[in-house]
């Protein structure tokens, strides 16, 4: 993802200011505050045991951190307190992908029509490659509340890890007449670089905690507004 994301920014006409690869989690919190101060957005794609110690320094740095890791949820409240604490900016998601944060947006809608009828259970299904550690993977996660908040319903999450599937996430609703399938297939990683991208442009500026699939519309009508205008 970092490869991935680093191409893409280059592309875009972005200048990359520092990369911390996997050896960064040797460097001292206050070396990495020191490294990331003077530049205008960081992007973090590493592992779930790192990201409190990357939003410290980035909010210690004043630095905007759009968060791409997963499987920290547990410390979503402690890493939220640091953001607020430094008066920092964090943007964080279960996903990156533009198309799978519309996909949220379907889901919640078809959901909520089916809210109403009984005969209609819904559950979820998601497969990634073997070496995703999560599982359930942070989108699964995010789908299951968006379903279980609008259907008051239970919502089972079954999880595959194998070869080098790069995502698959499947919402069913099933009766005893028929199902529904909605599903999102990611064909490669690019889309995730690429909605980080999007995040980290939208975000300079900005102070507080966000969540992706929250502002993502936002952030495609600014994007559209500004290519309008040139």
């Amino acid at each position: 993802m970092g490869q991935l994301v680093g191409t893409q920014a280059q592309a875009a006409g972005h200048e990359i200011g520092e990369v911390f690869t996997s050896s960064a989690a040797a460097v001292s919190p206050d070396d990495l505050c020191s490294r990331l101060r003077g530049h205008d957005v960081a992007i973090d794609f590493s592992t779930a045991a790192a990201v409190e110690k990357n939003v410290t320094a980035c909010a210690q740095a004043a630095i905007p951190l759009v968060e791409g890791t997963t499987g920290w949820q547990s410390q979503r409240v402690a890493v939220c307190g640091i953001v607020s604490d430094h008066k920092g900016t964090l943007i964080y998601g279960a996903n990156f992908s533009v198309g799978v944060n519309l996909f949220y947006q379907v889901v919640a809608q078809a959901a909520q029509l089916f809210s109403p009828v009984t005969d209609y259970a819904p559950f979820i299904e998601e497969a990634h490659h073997a070496r995703k550690r999560d599982a359930p993977s942070g989108t699964a996660l995010r789908l299951h509340d968006l379903v279980k908040e609008r259907m008051k319903r239970e919502v089972p999450v079954a999880s595959t890890r194998a070869g080098s599937i790069p995502g698959t996430h499947r919402v069913g609703f099933d009766s005893p007449a028929d199902q529904i399938m909605l599903i999102h297939t990611a064909r490669s990683r690019a889309g995730f670089a690429s909605g980080a991208l999007l995040a980290a442009e939208w975000i300079i500026g900005r102070s507080g905690v966000f969540e992706f699939s929250e502002v993502i519309l936002q952030m495609m009508k600014v994007t559209n507004d500004e290519g309008m205008k040139r």
